[in-house]
């Protein structure tokens, strides 16, 4: 037999289990995994003795602002940052210029990310409103991982572009929806039977409480904090799955930050209803206290809570209520991310580091290595309809996997990101634990934090048939 690719003397980690094994590739699959070796020759062989083998990772939360803002970042830069920081396939969000709102749309940005994509991708559908309440069905047969709502954000008429901060006086915006609309939103959805995701936070609360506090905003994260508080969140997870639960609408709540959401989500799981839910490593590894030391570059929205929270999320994690943690990647430049703490952007780098940081946790004990496997690898790609194609290693299926050497010890050093921005909140974090081999569909990408192979990435639907 002539296989493409071995990867032998590797710790398999596969569903329930580490066995230590060889993995088979041909034609970008799957070929066999054997605790014997077989025979034949190989065009690749990488000896993955004392490292850990697993099923390729996912991020399922990225902002690469292309097409848009692509001084910023573009595709190509944060898939070579993801295939660096072991991941396989990540998924694109909507908000970028054009919007992925139509049929076309779709088309235009999978073409454009192709171009560029140096891992494999799923790419986000977006429902402005009544703006494309008609569009949602030809987005979701056209192969969208799912429909983002961002709710409580107004939406200009004119470009489709999403309006951060409404003011009414603004000409061509629509104002944010009110809740007969999305409710419309969560109908419509439900009839495609895909998944809807939403950014969970109250704009109406959260406009009036930043006037309240007009006359003292400053330097003091817990004055900002004040104007978008845990409150702003427990109302939009609340409200989002009473819909759920009367329109039956597949509901995946990003980013949660709330000890209360958690509880929320948790209990209506219990009660059956289809809510998944999300958080990040900046909710994972930063509360308010951390702003004394970090600064502005941690602002991101929804924005980190405080310990409590933090240690509901982990709660979260552990008992299964949060499925799945992704990065929310959002550069920014340095002069924007320099200015204001109320008025500059939020969002940084986070594709690159998320493994690590979650790595170093399992190392310390705060989770384990078939967890962490579980949240960035089986449980995404079952969230989202591509498993077992991705997120698995079974026989037959893409041969994407990530090798990690559990005991590498290093720090974080934002000048040796690889996305444009190098803005990070865990610039010093000292690691233990790190990707050393991204592979996608059998090919190396990434190898001991060199790029090796690029422009290969392809496009990833729901449901395909794999088998």
């Amino acid at each position: 037999m002539q296989w493409d690719h071995i990867i032998k003397n590797g710790n398999i980690v596969l569903n329930n289990t580490i066995e230590q094994g060889n993995i088979y590739i041909k034609n970008g699959l799957i070929e066999a995994i054997s605790k014997n070796e077989l025979q034949g020759d190989a065009k690749q062989v990488t000896d993955a003795s004392g490292k850990y083998v697993l099923p390729g990772l996912i991020d399922t939360h990225i902002h690469s602002r292309d097409g848009g803002a692509t001084y910023k970042e573009d595709f190509s830069y944060s898939t070579t940052a993801a295939a660096i920081g072991g991941i396989t396939t990540v998924f694109e969000m909507p908000n970028t210029n054009p919007s992925v709102n139509t049929r076309d749309n779709f088309i235009k940005q999978k073409n454009n990310l192709e171009s560029k994509a140096n891992i494999d991708f799923g790419l986000w559908g977006i429902s402005l409103g009544d703006l494309n309440k008609a569009n949602l069905q030809e987005l979701h047969d056209s192969g969208v991982i799912g429909i983002k709502y961002f709710w409580g954000y107004a939406v200009n008429k004119e470009d489709f572009q999403l309006v951060y901060n409404y003011d009414p006086s603004l000409k061509n915006v629509m104002p944010p929806c009110d809740d007969g609309e999305v409710y419309e939103i969560f109908k419509s959805v439900a009839k495609t039977g895909n998944v809807l995701a939403i950014h969970a936070e109250n704009s109406d609360l959260m406009h009036r409480l930043a006037e309240n506090i007009e006359d003292t905003k400053g330097d003091d994260y817990d004055v900002f904090l004040s104007s978008r508080p845990q409150l702003a969140e427990i109302l939009t997870v609340q409200t989002a799955i009473e819909f759920t639960r009367d329109l039956g609408t597949r509901l995946h709540i990003l980013h949660v930050t709330t000890k209360r959401s958690v509880e929320l989500i948790r209990q209506a799981q219990k009660e059956g209803l289809p809510v998944t839910a999300e958080t990040c490593p900046h909710y994972l590894f930063l509360t308010n206290e951390s702003y004394k030391e970090i600064g502005p570059v941690m602002k991101v929205f929804p924005l980190v809570k405080e310990k409590e929270d933090q240690d509901e999320i982990w709660n979260g994690i552990a008992d299964g209520t949060i499925s799945s943690v992704c990065s929310d990647h959002a550069p920014h430049t340095e002069e924007e991310k320099s200015g204001d703490l109320w008025t500059m952007p939020a969002g940084m780098c986070g594709v690159e580091t998320i493994v690590p940081l979650l790595l170093n946790a399992v190392n310390e004990g705060r989770l384990s290595l078939l967890k962490f496997s579980e949240l960035l690898s089986s449980n995404p790609a079952k969230n989202f309809g591509i498993f077992p194609k991705k997120g698995s290693l079974a026989i037959g299926t893409d041969a994407d996997i990530t090798i990690l050497d559990m005991d590498k010890k290093w720090t974080i050093k934002r000048e040796d990101l690889h996305s444009k921005s190098k803005i990070t909140a865990y610039d010093g974090f000292e690691i233990t634990g790190k990707p050393v081999q991204t592979i996608v569909r059998g090919e190396t990408i990434m190898k001991d934090n060199e790029i090796k192979t690029t422009g290969i990435g392809q496009l990833v639907k729901r449901n395909e048939s794999i088998l």
